[in-house]
């Protein structure tokens, strides 16, 4: 936005110059070379005098006017008779014919000729003035004056580039001052930008300060702020409820399960077995509860600090190992043997893996393998968790973060698993992908923001 801002007060500017400085260019030029015209005019005017009486008595003309005036000026005078016969020449040798000329058949007929023409034999525009040498309205002869506009033309190009000068230095200036007061306009912009990034992402905490922005910018980051509060106090008391709600269910599951597994004993051997289901029940009930309890948890702001991923997946991938051969799983674990620091917390890379591995070797049948592996990457270490399970279609993978979602309802469990694991990912600046494993099954990659 701040480019755009400022491009566009420059193309205003560029426009603006361009309105004054053509017209004042093209004027300039045209004063110039009118004044040029009309010194030449004004001098052929004089030299026509001093001839005029030789010319209409029929006397000798003497070239030493013609010879000086050109000699200062750089100019070609050529003065003619009635005839059109040159007289004198200070640039070629006189008796010439020139009456075919156009600019001396005017002056012969009285009338006074200025123009300029290009000289092919000196390269150079010329200008010509030509008029008639006469008295008493009888015309004895004509004068042409030739002069190379090389001076003119130069000082023209000179206020040319002088004013293209000052354009650009405006156009530089303009571009500093576009620029400062875009940044002005943009900057709270920006920074609004930004916070409402943030908000998405979850940090309500985070307030607007926008002190000397437009009015309008400022009332709208207030309101962003009172969004921000009411969401961050609205989420905190819904994650309060379900953290409290669960914890007071712990105890009352607790008393239920006992009073029911006290009635098993009372109730006799030939009602033995009927409580089971009520039993399970309760155990997934208190699963539940106490899983609702971690996504809580998991959902509070997460406390991170330097840990070296390679050793907290060690030693879990080692404490599950007995689980998995209990299952006929094997667990492969492939990883570096430096460390890897990441930033996060063990407890929450603990809780993370369990929550994986526990997915991934309830989903694999006996005898197939689930894979943990470690790698490093630019910014970004990553968990990577491959199984060899039915895997997961590419809609169910975009739904199965979602909290209480179980591809198979026959199968066991709460659907909270991996909406724990995302959710504590995202609190460690981390984020998580589901694909498909390269043999078949899920492939779960988990990455954590690396320390370097």
């Amino acid at each position: 936005m701040t480019r755009r801002l400022t491009a566009s007060f420059l193309i205003v500017t560029l426009a603006v110059l361009l309105v004054l400085e053509i017209p004042l260019a093209m004027f300039f030029g045209d004063r110039e070379r009118d004044r040029f015209a009309s010194a030449v005019a004004g001098d052929a005017s004089v030299l026509a005098s001093l001839y005029e009486d030789a010319l209409e008595f029929g006397g000798s003309l003497d070239p030493v006017h013609a010879d000086n005036y050109g000699q200062s000026t750089g100019a070609r005078i050529i003065v003619m008779d009635a005839r059109g016969i040159s007289l004198v020449d200070t640039g070629n040798d006189i008796s010439r014919d020139y009456s075919t000329r156009p600019e001396v058949t005017s002056a012969l007929a009285g009338q006074r000729v200025t123009g300029t023409r290009y000289s092919n034999t000196l390269a150079t525009e010329l200008l010509y003035v030509a008029m008639p040498v006469a008295s008493g309205g009888t015309v004895h002869g004509a004068l042409r004056i030739t002069l190379p506009t090389t001076d003119v033309d130069a000082r023209v190009y000179r206020f040319w580039w002088g004013l293209a000068a000052m354009g650009a230095m405006i156009m530089v200036i303009m571009a500093g001052l576009s620029w400062v007061l875009a940044r002005s306009v943009t900057r709270p912009i920006l920074r609004l930008q930004r916070a409402a990034g943030e908000f998405a992402a979850g940090q309500l905490g985070r307030r607007i300060e926008l002190e000397g922005a437009p009015p309008e910018v400022e009332e709208l980051g207030e309101a962003l702020n009172a969004m921000a509060a009411r969401l961050e106090h609205m989420i905190g008391t819904q994650r309060a409820f379900v953290a409290d709600a669960s914890h007071q269910l712990r105890t009352p599951l607790t008393a239920l399960r006992l009073r029911i597994e006290n009635m098993e004993h009372l109730l006799g051997e030939e009602h033995e077995g009927q409580l089971e289901p009520v039993l399970e029940e309760i155990e997934r009930l208190s699963a539940l509860v106490e899983q609702l309890l971690e996504l809580s948890r998991a959902e509070r702001e997460a406390v991170s600090e330097e840990v070296d991923l390679v050793g907290l997946v060690t030693y879990r991938v080692d404490t599950w190992s007995a689980v998995a051969e209990e299952r006929q799983v094997s667990l492969r674990l492939v990883a570096p043997e430096t460390k890897l620091r990441v930033r996060a917390s063990g407890s929450a890379v603990d809780q993370i893996l369990d929550n994986l591995l526990d997915n991934a070797v309830s989903l694999t049948s006996a005898g197939a393998t689930v894979t943990v592996a470690v790698d490093s990457g630019s910014g970004h270490h990553r968990l990577v968790v491959s199984d060899e399970g039915p895997g997961l279609s590419d809609e169910d993978k975009q739904q199965a973060t979602d909290r209480f979602w179980r591809g198979d309802q026959t199968r066991s469990g709460s659907g909270l698993g991996l909406s724990i694991v995302r959710s504590l990912v995202e609190a460690h600046g981390g984020d998580m992908e589901l694909l498909d494993a390269s043999g078949g099954g899920l492939q779960i990659v988990v990455r954590f923001v690396a320390v370097d």
